[in-house]
């Protein structure tokens, strides 16, 4: 879903440099599989956002075929980590190609299975965490990294707006009506980092929502 009118969305794209070749191929590739990413223009704020907090260790609560990874990644210092974790092990396996092809695979981790208990089995702490899987999990996610994250950190969720669940069931279940799981698990996210005092939060209306919650 595009929140944006075409010129905006024109504005936005131009207002960045295009991405290199490798995201260029991972972009189409994921265009051909029907693959969802999170796109350029979240793409290169994420960079920039681990680029603000001088990100070392990043962790992805769902990594796919690595699109997001590969955005962070040249953020990282040689000596940086990225945990990719992800239930298929072919989109692992295509992961790795891809930040191999770039030059990053010394600086990434590919864990099949659960992006939960691969979490509580990896030791912190975290300068930025990307929140993209179960979305019925996602508050249990928050409650997890809570403990786990540097300071500063970022905490960033994907598919706050659109996706999985419709906008108009998201803020009913803001608005405390009865939604759907899906819608329920985002709104409680987006309510548990609204209401914490230890996060400064903002939702982006690009890609299809996310929110980016600072904290200091």
């Amino acid at each position: 879903m595009d929140y944006l009118s075409a010129d905006a969305r024109r504005v936005v794209d131009l207002s960045g440099a295009p991405p290199d070749d490798l995201l260029a191929e991972m972009d189409t590739h994921g265009h051909e599989r029907s693959f969802p990413t999170v796109g350029p223009a979240v793409g290169r704020l994420l960079r920039t956002l681990a680029r603000l907090v001088g990100a070392s260790r990043i962790f992805e609560f769902g990594s796919g075929f690595g699109y997001s990874a590969a955005w962070f990644a040249e953020a990282l210092p040689p000596d940086g980590e990225i945990v990719l974790t992800d239930f298929d092990e072919q989109n692992l396996d295509e992961a790795r190609e891809f930040l191999s092809r770039g030059g990053y695979a010394d600086r990434a981790r590919f864990v099949a299975g659960d992006a939960m208990e691969t979490f509580r089995e990896s030791e912190g702490p975290w300068d930025v965490v990307l929140v993209d899987h179960e979305k019925t999990e996602y508050r249990a996610a928050l409650e997890m990294l809570r403990e786990e994250l540097a300071t500063p950190a970022v905490v960033v969720a994907d598919n706050v707006l659109a996706g999985p669940a419709d906008p108009g069931d998201i803020r009913a279940a803001l608005e405390g009506d009865p939604p759907g799981d899906t819608a329920a698990g985002i709104a409680a996210y987006i309510k548990g980092v609204r209401d914490d005092p230890a996060f400064e939060t903002s939702l982006v209306p690009l890609g299809e929502g996310i929110t980016v919650s600072y904290r200091g």
